[in-house]
């Protein structure tokens, strides 16, 4: 942490940052953000330098073209750190996530998805086209190794572990002939590698992309066939074809391309991408017992499942293998009840003299956020006998725009609890805003807080303005 909090001042000029650790789920890459004055970044600890020389120069490659990635601002003389811009905290799984939760996206939504598929094809012609694919890490190309690579962490991080019985030289035989026909076509494209909805940042309303140190030259169907199928992401089959046919469009400005033949190429990458990522899941889920890669398995088996029903004639052995594996009652998506938990968000205002306010849910409390940091109201006469609904407290409060920046920090941490409540399931959740009296400033929070959420995710929220014996319920 000293040596970013170093590279922030070297870079900045500002002393003593604020920093706050960014939460990561598969990466072993640290992020945290450094803020001091109006300058925010992304800092970044690294454990390989190949990495991160990797990201750092393609990066650069990409905003030389005018790719909206985040550019890299500085970086310590072992690379082992980096500063690079910050793009804010809503990636674009989190913009989805009522979608995502419900299986009903919406015209917003959709649009932010065809937006950013359209856009694919600039990284991988655009961004493709002079880059020095040497600089790529682990690998400069998506070649036999490359594939065998995946197919065997596939078949020892899942397969084995589930306890199949299975001939290894048969299933041999068949990762072979996958490994010829992915490698038939010669690409001067970069591929991307990890292309899906949380390595992709929405910023002033347009996508950016992040976390691409591990592309390298390869053919384009793989990052379609990653962000398309995406395993958590549950697109409908509808949504998929739209997203492939919004890609078609945007990639024959580079290239000519027959649909039919594009597509059905696409099937034999979606199988191998979903082998990979089931690869992946059983070292972070099954090895490494990190819940969210558990969890995503039933989801990714279920997209087996799904793929399966159109067979894969070239290779018979695995196909029927991978047909008992998604059947395996071990893999499937848990159904749930038929009165499934919905999410009710509870917001309270309240004094601190009276205390907290209890969760009658008993999980806790949730947040509780702390609003006598902003100029009190309640301090002046004539506002005394009024309250955060009021008029003149509310202009009083906006005026110098100190509260709008404290509510956004707080809509930041709230929508990242509700999005992930929702996501898992979850049935409760709380937040308090207080104040001295609970009557000015907490109010006002806890107003606009309620608001923001029902607006944003559709979800009940009952606001109780405690110390007002005041109750709003907002639908779901």
């Amino acid at each position: 942490m000293e040596e970013l909090i170093a590279l922030f001042e070297s870079h900045t000029g500002l002393e003593n940052p604020k920093c706050a650790k960014i939460a990561g789920e598969g990466s072993n890459r640290c992020y945290y953000r450094l803020t001091a004055g109006n300058h925010s970044v992304v800092g970044v600890k690294g454990e390989s330098v190949e990495e991160n020389n990797a990201f750092i120069e393609i990066s650069s490659h990409f905003s030389k073209k005018g790719l909206p990635v985040p550019k890299v601002l500085a970086h310590s003389e072992d690379k082992l750190y980096y500063l690079q811009e910050d793009l804010g905290d809503t990636s674009l799984f989190k913009y989805i996530s009522k979608g995502v939760a419900t299986g009903n996206f919406s015209e917003e939504e959709e649009a932010m998805l065809m937006k950013t598929v359209a856009l694919l094809p600039d990284l991988q012609f655009k961004g493709g086209d002079g880059m020095d694919f040497s600089v790529c890490y682990p690998q400069p190309a998506f070649d036999r190794r490359c594939v065998m690579w995946d197919l065997n962490y596939f078949k020892y991080m899942f397969l084995k572990p589930l306890r199949l019985d299975f001939s290894e030289s048969r299933l041999e035989d068949d990762f072979e002939r996958m490994c010829g026909d992915l490698l038939e076509e010669n690409s001067e494209t970069f591929l991307y590698r990890d292309f899906q909805s949380r390595n992709v940042m929405v910023k002033d309303g347009n996508p950016y992309f992040i976390d691409f140190q591990g592309g390298r030259r390869g053919p384009i169907y793989y990052d379609v066939a990653s962000f398309v199928w995406q395993a958590r992401a549950k697109y409908p089959d509808s949504l998929k074809e739209k997203l492939v046919e919004g890609y078609l469009a945007a990639a024959k400005k580079y290239r000519s391309i027959d649909d039919a033949q594009f597509k059905e190429r696409l099937r034999l990458f979606v199988l191998f991408r979903n082998l990979q990522v089931l690869g992946a899941y059983g070292f972070r889920g099954l090895y490494e017992k990190k819940a969210h890669f558990i969890e995503s398995i039933p989801f990714a088996v279920a997209n087996l499942k799904d793929l399966l029903r159109g067979g894969f004639p070239n290779y018979p052995y695995l196909s029927d293998l991978l047909m008992k594996l998604v059947e395996l009652p071990s893999l499937q998506i848990k159904e749930k009840p038929s009165e499934k938990p919905v999410l009710k968000v509870l917001v309270y205002s309240f004094s601190y003299k009276r205390g907290i306010p209890e969760d009658p849910s008993g999980n806790g409390g949730g947040y509780v956020f702390d609003c006598r940091g902003v100029h009190n109201p309640g301090r002046y006469e004539q506002y005394k006998p009024l309250t955060g609904l009021d008029e003149g407290v509310i202009r009083f409060l906006e005026d110098n725009g100190e509260v709008f920046r404290f509510l956004e920090n707080i809509y930041a941490l709230a929508d990242a609890h509700v999005a992930r409540y929702i996501e898992r399931g979850f049935s409760h959740l709380m937040f308090s805003c207080g104040c001295t009296g609970g009557r000015h400033r907490s109010v006002y929070s806890a107003q606009h807080l309620a608001e923001h959420i029902a607006k944003k995710f559709g979800v009940e929220v009952e606001l109780i303005h405690r110390e007002q014996d005041i109750t709003q319920v907002f639908n779901a």
